[in-house]
């Protein structure tokens, strides 16, 4: 069990260096400016109150610095729960040629269906026992996953795909051909692999359903598949979510107090510092 204190104020750091970056990047380097925005944009202006865009200005430079800080959070778990965790690790090994080609013939199957058939649905299992039973000379393969991992009390080494909750179709093929690889080398490199997502906007794992990702992955079944609490919890131990969740809710009140008074210029609602579950 990690120490949950350590973890909560290691999240905090990392959360509030992003914040101080944001709240830098709206008030000083690219703020809102009324007069700029009434100026390119008159007939948006003349039909929504400029409260609305602006909004939406600072929106669009909070999500981007937002997915450089996933990863950043899953190394603090990782060394806060596994032990050890960095970002964009090498792994080498060999894989034979004949995996190879059937890990290309999986992608294109799932990509491109038969003319004339529907789509073929993922099935990891299925997928990855079709794969190892290919054989020939070995090729070596480097595979640079996002986030590598280890355990120091277990001994097991972990890699992830750690992707954005609604990842695009192209960056799901290619994390998972990456998993593919990872599991089909011949003196296996990591213990276990995961295509992870850090939250699940839809609720419960049964309940998603962003549709790109659904090409590549059975998003609710798929064992290579961590979708929000499981991530966490497999990353930084039992706990971890929760940690998560307690770490941001002491910091978003402070926060949206600031922006409300300091960006938006209004002074903030009762309900400004309600927490998150």
């Amino acid at each position: 069990m990690p120490d949950q204190a350590t973890m909560k104020a290691a999240i905090q750091e990392v959360i509030r260096e992003m914040m101080e970056r944001v709240m830098n990047r709206v008030l000083v380097e690219d703020p809102f400016i009324v007069e700029k925005h009434r100026a390119t944009k008159p007939l948006y202006a003349a039909l929504v109150p400029d409260e609305i865009f602006k909004g939406s200005h600072f929106e669009r430079r909070f999500v981007t610095p937002f997915g450089s800080a996933w990863e950043k959070l899953a190394i603090v778990a990782a060394t806060q729960g596994l032990g050890y965790g960095t970002l964009g690790y090498a792994i080498r090994g060999t894989v034979k040629e004949g995996k190879l080609r059937r890990i290309t013939e999986v992608l294109n199957r799932l990509e491109h269906p038969p003319r004339g058939q529907e789509r073929v649905k993922p099935d990891w299992d299925a997928e990855l026992a079709y794969i190892t039973a290919g054989q020939g000379e070995g090729v070596p393969v480097t595979v640079i996953c996002d986030v590598y991992a280890e355990g120091r009390v277990n001994g097991k080494k972990y890699a992830f795909e750690l992707k954005s909750p609604l990842p695009n179709s192209d960056i799901t093929k290619v994390s998972k051909e990456k998993l593919l690889k990872l599991y089909s080398m011949e003196l296996p490199q990591v213990d276990e692999a995961y295509f992870a997502l850090p939250y699940n906007p839809y609720g419960s794992r049964e309940e998603y359903a962003w549709s790109f990702p659904a090409r590549w992955f059975n998003m609710r079944k798929d064992r290579v598949v961590l979708i929000g609490d499981e991530f966490w919890e497999k990353i930084g131990g039992l706990g971890t979510y929760q940690v998560f969740i307690q770490a941001v809710n002491e910091l978003g009140k402070e926060y949206k107090e600031r922006i409300y008074r300091e960006f938006l210029g209004i002074e903030p609602p009762p309900s400004a510092g309600e927490a998150l579950h």
